[in-house]
């Protein structure tokens, strides 16, 4: 696995792979947990959000960087993160890693290159976060696996 900074021509396959990742929460899980009204309020246009989303994550100038792994040529992964350096922390943003190079460790060698380039911005603290729900379960696992701690909240939505 060869892990490189991102290119403006990787874009349309990152946002692809956030899609693809992410979509199944948005369907399977947020929907029917909160219901219709909910749903489209919050998280409607989830697609259209991360178009946008994935399309700025990478600015160095604002401290926003982006890796991705690659394994034979094919994108498995990438890592987003964005820097403080006035405040010495940077935090994850967005971690995906595709269906079939899963449980294969390239979450693990994301966030670890992600770690060291932070350390060598000069971050002291890194933040990082995923759901309490089931589908999120193995991201918490990877993060503690990473010696994260994590910090229980909650976070509720009525309809009105």
């Amino acid at each position: 696995m060869r892990i490189r900074s991102f290119l403006p021509h990787d874009l349309a396959r990152l946002t692809e792979l956030t899609i693809e990742t992410f979509g199944p929460f948005y369907e399977d899980s947020f929907r029917p947990l909160v219901g219709e009204a909910v749903f489209a309020n919050q998280h409607g246009a989830w697609r259209e959000d991360y178009v946008k989303q994935v399309g700025g994550l990478h600015d160095p100038a604002e401290h926003r960087y982006v890796a991705v792994a690659e394994t034979d040529g094919v994108v498995a992964g990438y890592v987003a993160w964005a820097g403080e350096p006035e405040r010495r922390n940077a935090s994850v943003t967005i971690l995906a890693v595709s269906t079939q190079h899963r449980r294969l460790g390239a979450g693990t060698v994301l966030c670890e290159h992600a770690f060291a380039a932070m350390r060598e911005l000069g971050a002291e603290v890194v933040t990082i976060g995923t759901g309490g729900d089931g589908f999120h379960a193995p991201a918490r696992a990877l993060y503690e696996a990473l010696g994260c701690t994590p910090l229980p909240i909650a976070v509720y939505y009525r309809e009105l």
